[in-house]
């Protein structure tokens, strides 16, 4: 059998540095994710937040366009914790709009991709623009326009 006896003084001065040390260690997490889970819900005059297809739909007509009310593609992506040339390139566009998908390394989000059918040059060929929004918790955290057809085009939207 091991005994440790110890006086109550003592005993209370460690647990009083533990719990001191346990509530600046859950502050600083609290604080840390509180951060990285607020995605800013407006950029100038450009409302973010996008809950619901309506206000999907409606972030569209912010810039003048028009698309179809149902999305073409609805898809769940990750973040990649390390970019490649490609996720490079696109951040770059996105940084140019006020957006950082770095922040969002490892994340999961939805990718929404709706045709426009008001884009101008392109009004009468279907499916061949397509405006294309990154959501994480309900709010844009990219958005881009884009063509479908071969050698096309991809430009921000807040551009």
């Amino acid at each position: 059998m091991f005994v440790i006896s110890v006086k109550s003084n003592k005993l209370k001065k460690i647990f009083a540095i533990a719990a001191v040390f346990a509530f600046v260690t859950l502050g600083a997490l609290y604080y840390v994710s509180l951060k990285a889970d607020a995605p800013v819900s407006k950029i100038g005059d450009i409302n973010l937040s996008v809950t619901t297809n309506e206000e999907r739909v409606l972030f569209f007509s912010q810039f003048g366009y028009t698309v179809k009310e149902e999305p073409t593609e609805v898809k769940e992506v990750v973040i990649p914790v390390e970019f490649d040339e490609v996720y490079n390139k696109y951040n770059e566009l996105q940084k140019e709009q006020g957006f950082d998908l770095s922040k969002y390394s490892g994340a999961r989000v939805k990718h929404w991709s709706y045709e426009i059918t008001n884009y101008e040059g392109y009004e009468n060929r279907e499916g061949a623009v397509r405006g294309n929004i990154l959501v994480y918790k309900g709010t844009v955290i990219a958005c881009d326009v884009s063509s479908t057809e071969m050698n096309g085009f991809m430009k921000g939207l807040l551009q």
